[in-house]
């Protein structure tokens, strides 16, 4: 487990940086509750007054005034734009950097077949995403002993469980993707995360455009929906599951017969 140890030493730093930026921002979102709970009827009032709005982030599913149903609209908006743009970022780096940074010729000529090398990769990037949901539900739950307000468990744990599926389908999309690259683009990795953020958003507004639902993890990740009926479709987490597969077979399919540049 050479490569698998050495991506996690080469990818350690940006690990914590995203981690504690997002938790960061989890945590000081949620330290924003006790006020905003003693102004929850105004706020759903002004919430129920904003059409489409209300709809794309479903405010009209959950009680604001809850700390589970303000955790799931605020933070879990954060968690997963930041959660999905370091996934993206891991995965669309993954094997493109070997030749963007001209160490594929050093790395391959080591006797371990690539195969392996794109396993050791794979398990590096998901081992990255567990440590940072891991982090990311520690820092959640002291957020809620830190105001005083009780986790509906079920909830929190279905909500933290799909934005987790959610990551490694963007960091397995864009490590198939990465197969591909010769010269590396975050940009292909950040862009892809947003337009399928996006797609949820746009899904959610209008009828003609629910078939995006079908493309976009984001939606079986919905807070409001898995907090209002305490479940994960499990319909679109299956689409999602063969979308991680079909990142994972192309990268290994393409990728072991590639004609890597030195």
């Amino acid at each position: 487990m050479v490569v698998f140890s050495h991506e996690i030493r080469r990818g350690f730093k940006s690990l914590c940086i995203w981690t504690g930026a997002v938790s960061f921002m989890l945590l000081i979102c949620m330290l924003m509750f006790p006020e905003m709970k003693d102004q929850v009827d105004s706020l759903n009032d002004m919430f129920a007054d904003m059409g489409s709005f209300t709809s794309a982030f479903g405010m009209d599913k959950i009680n604001y005034g809850e700390a589970i149903g303000f955790y799931g609209v605020e933070c879990g908006n954060m968690l997963g734009i930041g959660g999905g743009l370091f996934a993206a970022l891991l995965g669309i780096s993954a094997l493109a950097k070997e030749e963007k940074d001209r160490t594929a010729e050093f790395l391959l000529t080591h006797p371990v077949n690539r195969t392996r090398i794109i396993t050791e990769k794979l398990l590096a990037v998901i081992g990255q995403i567990l440590i940072f949901n891991a982090l990311i539900v520690s820092v959640s739950v002291l957020s809620f002993i830190a105001v005083g307000e009780s986790i509906d468990v079920k909830s929190f744990t279905l909500l933290h469980l799909a934005y987790l599926a959610l990551h490694v389908e963007i960091a397995c999309i864009c490590f198939g993707i990465s197969a591909f690259i010769k010269k590396g683009s975050l940009g292909i990795g950040l862009g892809l995360a947003l337009l399928l953020y996006f797609m949820n958003i746009i899904g959610n507004i209008s009828d003609k455009a629910e078939f995006l639902k079908y493309i976009t993890p984001y939606h079986y990740a919905d807070a409001a929906d898995i907090i209002s009926k305490s479940a994960v479709d499990g319909k679109y987490l299956l689409i999602g599951a063969v979308y991680t597969a079909v990142g994972i077979v192309s990268a290994i399919l393409y990728y072991s017969k590639k004609d890597i540049a030195a």
